[in-house]
């Protein structure tokens, strides 16, 4: 006979959920670059996520709560990732995958975002091109972690400031006026003759 009374079963509730929230992680998978195919072979078989509870990937933004930015990112396309990061519900978090996700990497052009943390609020970097699954599951062990620990029930009722939007990134050009902000204006002004 279990006696409630002496405290075997007690827990906060914070615990309890944060732990189910923690083992059924809807992975948003955005898969833009060679990142992608490393990110399917963590989900299959070999390297079972399924231990983890993130094996279900959702490609509905209103069902998924982990979103995993893999390869490297346009700029046209960073406004569709912001859109689908906004329509995601609360608590969610992102993974920023391989080196393009996370800085750039190798492609240092005016029209790739050096790092989605411009316009995402990245929980987990993954270095690598391209990274392991193993790396992968590590990653989705960290913000699982970060959940169980950092997560309070609390916070999904708490109302609170709105947050002002990332404001964009540019890379800059050398011209003889200084480093600039790339902008319309400055590519297409007219050179100065000497």
């Amino acid at each position: 006979m279990l006696d409630l009374r002496e405290g075997f079963l007690t827990t906060r509730l914070d615990v309890l959920l944060n732990w189910a929230r923690s083992n059924s992680l809807m992975p948003m998978p955005m898969g833009l670059a060679c990142c992608a195919i490393e990110m399917m072979a963590f989900a299959g078989p070999k390297y079972d996520v399924a231990r983890f509870g993130s094996e279900a990937m959702r490609f509905s933004p209103r069902q998924a709560d982990l979103m995993i930015v893999a390869g490297w990112c346009t700029y046209k396309m960073a406004h569709a990732i912001r859109r689908i990061w906004d329509q995601m519900p609360d608590p969610k978090w992102c993974i920023a995958m391989g080196a393009c996700a996370s800085t750039g990497g190798m492609h240092r052009c005016y029209g790739v975002v050096q790092g989605v943390d411009n316009f995402l609020p990245v929980d987990v970097y993954i270095p690598g091109c391209p990274p392991r699954p193993e790396a992968v599951l590590h990653a989705l062990m960290d913000i699982q972690e970060k959940i169980r620990n950092e997560y309070s029930v609390a916070l999904d009722y708490a109302k609170g400031e709105p947050r002002p939007p990332a404001s964009p990134v540019r890379p800059h050009v050398l011209s003889p006026e200084g480093d600039e902000p790339v902008t319309h204006e400055v590519l297409h002004r007219p050179l100065k003759s000497t």
